[in-house]
């Protein structure tokens, strides 16, 4: 019914699908930078706990509506080119991490052992760097599966398994644009300024990588099953890299860890409900 009412507002081109999830994801962004405004201060348990429902969130959604699908669906039982694509995704966010700083070191300023150093690899002085900017930097890289993985579900021309894909990443775009507010915040910038700098910096990114999956998995069909183990694998990559170690470093992992498990049952049941 839902997937009926999308097709008759938005029309059947894949891209424009595209278009409107990337717009959607990237709207709720901006809505979860801005709850800061509202919410002021909120505790370093409650950002756990929400960024555990996140990942929670992602973590069903590479599953049920990229993994499976991929493999059941467009390639023919196939797991060869799904896996082939989660690898390729994992690997790129781990080549892209010795470009970036990971977003756990910006937020607490605890160095990993593993960590990237910008100094090294790009020339640059990173205790000289702003910041905040190293921390768009991160989060933008760690954003670009997201709007990869909408573009895809849409690409693919199942509109019914895209929709929930779309509302899932929009929910946990929500706790996650408000920890990048919160650090803004602790690092001394204005709340107003950063909550809307945030949004218009996800949709940058989210909303084109969104209409270029969408587009290249419709030019290209047997790309579509590479393209969706890609989404999953980097998405897969941020959880495990980032969010749960992030989460369990500050004495609150059980929250965290009940995050994740409320997270994968709401995203089991917008997928069964609305898939």
């Amino acid at each position: 019914m839902i997937a009926e009412v999308f097709v008759e507002w938005f029309g059947v081109n894949p891209v424009v699908h595209g278009l409107v999830g990337g717009l959607v994801i990237a709207g709720m962004n901006l809505f979860g930078a801005s709850l800061v405004l509202v919410w002021r201060n909120p505790s370093e348990r409650s950002l756990d706990g929400a960024l555990g429902f996140a990942a929670g969130i992602m973590l069903a959604a590479s599953f049920t509506s990229l993994i499976i699908p991929g493999i059941e669906q467009y390639s023919n039982g196939n797991p060869i080119p799904v896996l082939v694509g989660v690898v390729l995704g994992a690997l790129f966010l781990d080549r892209s991490d010795s470009l970036v700083p990971h977003a756990h070191f910006l937020l607490t300023g605890r160095r990993r052992a593993d960590a990237a150093n910008p100094g090294d690899s790009i020339g640059v002085d990173a205790d000289r760097l702003a910041p905040v900017v190293l921390f768009v930097l991160a989060i933008t890289l760690h954003n670009m599966p997201e709007g990869l993985a909408v573009g895809v579900g849409f690409g693919s021309g199942d509109v019914a398994n895209a929709i929930p894909l779309m509302l899932a990443i929009g929910i946990q775009n929500i706790p996650e644009g408000l920890a990048v507010s919160v650090a803004a915040v602790n690092a001394g910038l204005d709340r107003r300024a950063y909550a809307v700098f945030t949004g218009i910096r996800s949709g940058l990114v989210e909303i084109p990588l969104a209409v270029l999956g969408a587009y290249a998995v419709g030019a290209v069909s047997a790309l579509l099953p590479y393209a969706m183990g890609f989404a999953a694998g980097a998405m897969l990559f941020v959880i495990s890299d980032e969010i749960v170690p992030e989460t369990h470093t500050g004495g609150h992992e059980r929250v965290a860890t009940l995050g994740t498990i409320l997270g994968i049952v709401v995203m089991l049941y917008l997928d069964i409900s609305l898939g």
